[in-house]
């Protein structure tokens, strides 16, 4: 149509405003500038804007409709420019990071913690994803970085361990087996046992060393979830052999754990990919989450006295 960004900024700014003279002034111009620019944008958009009335100047029906819709613009704009000054002195941004659902709720809350205490101005997207949708999404570089227990390697992106511990035995209060600070797998005998589903990975290693060492368990509950596990157990219904880092999230609840004398290993591996810019929030993350596996490993050897 014609005209240009000065003219929507000089009825901006005389909308908000009120007055010609105040427009002027919030625009560091003269007012004969403002109304004659106020003028040409009304003949250029062929719409009547304003009424003059002793001197006055009062938004018409399509003024105040203009307005509504400039305002939004200008809303915009103002947002455009708050994040390019929060990125110019750091505050704003955002890790995305993809995990199985089990990290989502012990390992990432205490590197958050960690790292949010760090960089105030950045926030942190959690992904729980299961595989093998975990592994598509990490390949397809959608996320700054990923935690995964197995250590295959998306293509396109590299992987680091992180954490690696064994599995644990765990017990409700007051069980006859917390009397011992290692469990075998005679101890089991006959003990009713709160199990991970049948297919799962470590299902499978735990059910073969009590194959292997002829120890038949009283399975009572079986459920897809460590989380679950470990909350079943609690309330006494049986004992189990869950990853560390489950058991010690339950363990400020009650939940007793004890080292198994078999090792069945648990592991933690970062996922980072190779086709994404390098972040300074990022670096920050990993950190935080090498600083969190520490606090979880020295956590846990205090509790079984290691």
């Amino acid at each position: 149509m014609g005209f240009t960004f000065r003219h929507v900024e000089v009825f901006w700014a005389v909308m908000t405003s009120g007055t010609t003279t105040a427009a002027a002034e919030m625009l560091r111009t003269s007012q004969p500038t403002i109304s004659r620019e106020l003028s040409r944008f009304e003949k250029l958009s062929q719409l009547t804007l304003f009424k003059r009335s002793g001197g006055k100047l009062i938004p018409t029906e399509h003024g105040l409709m203009l307005f509504d819709e400039v305002q939004r613009s200008y809303l915009g704009l103002e947002r455009i420019g708050n994040a390019v000054e929060a990125l110019r002195h750091f505050r704003y941004g955002q890790i995305a990071v993809a995990c199985l659902p089990a990290f989502s709720t012990t390992l990432l809350p205490r590197a958050s913690q960690h790292f949010c205490s760090k960089f105030p101005g950045m926030s942190i997207n959690v992904t729980p994803l299961e595989s093998p949708a975990l592994q598509e999404s990490l390949a397809k570089q959608r996320y700054h970085l990923g935690l995964t227990e197995e250590p295959i390697i998306p293509s396109g992106t590299k992987i680091e361990p992180l954490l690696t511990m064994d599995e644990v035995c765990v017990l409700p209060p007051g069980h006859r087996l917390c009397e011992k600070e290692t469990l075998t797998p005679q101890d089991f005998l006959g003990v009713d046992f709160v199990s991970l589903a049948a297919g799962d990975p470590y299902r499978k290693k735990i059910d073969n060393i009590f194959r292997e060492n002829d120890v038949e368990r009283r399975v009572v509950v079986e459920t897809h979830s460590a989380a679950a596990v470990c909350a079943t157990v609690r309330l006494g219904v049986g004992a189990a052999i869950v990853n560390p880092l489950t058991a010690l999230k339950y363990a400020k609840m009650g939940l007793q754990i004890r080292r198994f004398s078999h090792s069945v290993p648990y592991s933690v591996n970062l996922v980072t990919p190779l086709f994404r810019p390098d972040s300074l929030g990022v670096e920050g993350f990993i950190e935080a989450l090498h600083y969190s596996c520490q606090q979880i490993s020295e956590e846990l050897k205090a509790i079984m006295s290691i």
